[in-house]
Formats: C-alpha cells, sequence, structure tokens
C-alpha cells in the first residue's frame, strides 16, 4: 500500500547492521591503539635507558631511526600480506612483533635489547596500521560513512601517543626500566584480545591470483588519480612534520620557555584530535576534495603568516588553527584513497602511502635542519606556504577523479 510506513523488519536490520559495524570498529581501534601505544612507550624508554646508561646522543638518535626503519621497508608488504589474507593475519604478525620486542626490552635492559625492540614494535606498528586502515575501509557502504570511520579511527594514535609514553614515563619514575617493560608486555595481549573478535572476512581471492600481483606498486604510482592524493597527502604531512620540528626551534629563538613551546605544540595536537571528533557529525556535509582544498589554504596563509607571529599567544593561536586544519586531512585522503582504488588494491595502496610518508618523516627533518641551520626558520614557514598553495592546485584534479570514480567504481 502507498500508504504504508517503513518496514519494521529492514529497520531492525538496518539498526542491527549499524550495530555490528560500530562495534568491530571499536574492536579494531582499541587493537590498533594497544599495538601503537607499546611502541610509543618503547619509543620513549629507549633513548632514556640510553641516555642513563651513559650512551652517546648519535647512538640514540640510531636508534630512534629504527623505529622508522621497519615502516619504510615492509608498510607495501604488509599491504599485500594484508590484501591478500585479509585483516587477521597481519595483525597477529604484529602482536607477536610487539610481544618479542618488549619482552627482549624487559628481559635485558641492554642496547641491543632496545634496538631490537625499537625495529620490532615499528615494524608491528606499520602492520597494525595497515590492516585496520583496510579492514575499516571494507565497513563503509558510501563516501559518508568512509569519512566518519576514518574519523574515529584517526584518534586511535592520538589516544595511544598520550597513553604509552604518559604511563611509561610513570613506571620509570616510579618502579624503573623493566616494570616499565613489562607494562608495555602486556599490551599486545589486550590486542590480541580485542583482534581475534573482529568478524573474518571472506577470502574471494586464491593465493595465486593476489601472488601474481608483484607489480601491483608501480601499477598504483602509474594511476594519475592515486598519484595526485599521494602529493596532496604529502604536501601536507610535510607541513605537519614542518611545524613539529620548527616551532621548537622558532619559539627558542624568540625566548620562549620549553613549558610554552609545548604548550603550543599541545593545542595543536588537541585541535587535530578535537576535529576528528566533529567531523562524523557533519560527514554528510563534507566533500573530501573541497576539505583537502580548504585545509591547503589555510596551511598555507598560516605558515605565511606565522613568522610575523608577536608571541606566545598569537603562535598558540595559529597552531590550534593549523591543527584543526591538518587534523581534517588525513580521514578525507583515506576516504578518498577507498573510492579511487579496486578493493583488491586497498591494502596495497594504504602501504605504499605509508611507506611514502615514513620515508618523507625520516628525511624532510634533517632537510630542515639544514635549511634551517641557513636560511633560517621563517624561510622554512614560507616554503611551506609555497608548497601547500602550489599543491592545491591538483585538488580540482581530485574532485574529478572522485566523481569519475562514483560513478565508475575501480575494480
Amino acid at each position: 500500500m502507498s500508504g504504508a510506513g517503513p518496514d519494521p523488519s529492514c529497520a531492525s536490520a538496518q539498526q542491527a547492521r549499524q550495530r555490528a559495524i560500530w562495534a568491530t570498529l571499536a574492536l579494531v581501534i582499541v587493537a590498533q591503539v594497544c599495538v601503537h601505544a607499546a611502541m610509543s612507550g618503547t619509543r620513549l624508554a629507549a633513548p632514556l635507558a640510553l641516555l642513563q646508561a651513559g650512551y652517546s646522543q648519535a647512538l640514540v638518535g640510531m636508534l630512534l631511526s629504527l623505529f622508522a626503519a621497519g615502516p619504510i621497508a615492509l608498510s607495501l608488504h604488509a599491504g599485500r600480506w594484508a590484501d591478500q589474507w585479509g585483516y587477521h593475519r597481519p595483525v597477529y604478525f604484529a602482536i607477536g612483533a610487539t610481544v618479542l620486542g618488549t619482552f627482549l626490552a624487559f628481559a635485558s635492559l641492554s642496547v641491543w635489547a632496545w634496538c631490537l625492540s625499537a625495529l620490532l614494535t615499528g615494524t608491528a606498528t606499520s602492520f597494525a596500521l595497515v590492516s585496520a586502515q583496510r579492514q575499516a575501509g571494507r565497513l563503509a557502504r558510501d563516501a559518508t560513512e568512509l569519512k566518519r570511520i576514518f574519523s574515529w579511527l584517526a584518534i586511535g594514535p592520538a589516544v595511544s601517543n598520550f597513553l604509552g609514553p604518559f604511563v611509561t614515563g610513570l613506571l620509570i619514575d616510579h618502579a624503573g626500566f623493566r616494570v616499565a617493560a613489562g607494562f608495555m608486555m602486556l599490551l599486545p595481549f589486550l590486542a590480541w584480545f580485542a583482534a581475534r573478535r573482529v568478524p573474518a572476512e571472506p577470502v574471494s581471492q586464491s593465493r595465486a591470483e593476489e601472488t601474481g600481483l608483484s607489480d601491483r606498486a608501480m601499477g598504483l604510482v602509474r594511476d594519475g588519480a592515486f598519484r595526485r592524493l599521494l602529493v596532496i597527502n604529502w604536501c601536507l604531512s610535510v607541513a605537519w612534520d614542518v611545524h613539529t620540528f620548527v616551532v621548537p626551534v622558532l619559539g627558542h629563538e624568540r625566548g620562549l620557555s620549553a613549558s610554552v613551546i609545548g604548550a603550543i605544540l599541545g593545542g595543536f595536537a588537541l585541535a587535530a584530535a578535537a576535529v576528528r571528533i566533529v567531523i562524523p557529525m557533519v560527514a554528510e556535509r563534507l566533500e573530501e576534495s573541497q576539505v583537502l582544498k580548504g585545509a591547503m589554504a589555510v596551511t598555507a596563509v598560516i605558515y605565511a603568516l606565522y613568522p610575523f607571529m608577536p608571541g606566545a599567544w598569537s603562535m598558540g593561536l595559529a597552531s590550534a588553527l593549523l591543527g584543526l586544519a591538518l587534523g581534517m586531512v588525513q580521514p578525507m585522503v583515506m576516504a578518498a584513497l577507498h573510492q579511487l582504488i579496486a578493493p583488491r588494491l586497498h591494502g596495497s595502496a594504504i602501504g605504499l602511502r605509508m611507506m611514502v610518508l615514513n620515508v618523507s618523516s625520516t628525511v624532510m627533518p634533517m632537510l630542515f635542519g639544514v635549511g634551517g641551520a641557513v636560511v633560517g626558520a621563517a624561510h622554512l614557514f614560507w616554503l611551506i606556504a609555497f608548497i601547500t598553495g602550489s599543491g592545491s592546485l591538483l585538488v580540482k584534479r581530485l574532485s574529478s577523479d572522485l566523481r569519475r570514480a562514483e560513478h565508475n567504481p575501480p575494480d
């Protein structure tokens, strides 16, 4: 009948589906947070342990580089593995690597144990994150759900970057490094408890078919839409890294105290996390390309004006606005990626993206240091303003790519 209301059984099924989606997403986030918190806690404990034992700052720098070595070398492999086996096998590998890495630190506390722990926990984080992002994308049925889901997922690293170092620091001060390592060793077991409850996805392709896609990385690079998205993401990722590196330098030049500089950086981080909480509430009104274009425009303007900020309050306000702009980027990039790339290649695309950004985050700070010493911190801000402003020219093409993918989804 035309006057009949909505079918109660359909509404009930829809509600059940939504509950299942958010329950699964919560489990994925918990597993990711636990693995990531173990790594971030190790990243605090390892350099402190070496410095306390009398090792040089150069060795500490080498140790810290090991956290990025695994993601740089193996992120693409993590993506291929996720495409081939689904969520659970890469996550279980990540959990096992985290258990082994934290156990070595717990058992020995030697320099070699901390170095291996850094390598293993850094590698584990890349496998866990690639699998989590791929699995999260499979929970969504449309672009709006993609934005909502990836906004919540992006809060996970912020939580773990607070939880891991905060608890680890307290334990080091009050109970010592071994107890702190023991705490970090417990976290992957919590991750396992959550991950094993994530429903397994059916494997639609055979192992032989997946293994035959050995040239998928080059195929992704040749994909113009993915390449444009990656360049846009890189521009904004560099802007994030520059803020983290150069604000302390600029603050030191202006005589600001360490606590004030820390507050400025903290305001940036809080703003980036806050905007990710807001995005799910307004996801229906947001278009990925428009948000990215706005983020690049705001970033370019703030970086152009930042060197002229007269004091701590104005720097803090500029950093908070920058955090709001850059905090929107990852959910939009991941939502766009899942629309532009065929589902069978989502893991590989996520892994390639992670590899590129990790290389950038490792190399760019060294270039920033050299550039800052030669031309001064202010010129680095203006360089980033130029990069992000120029990168925004790609967003119009990206908008066309997304419209084309909406009408002809990749397969």
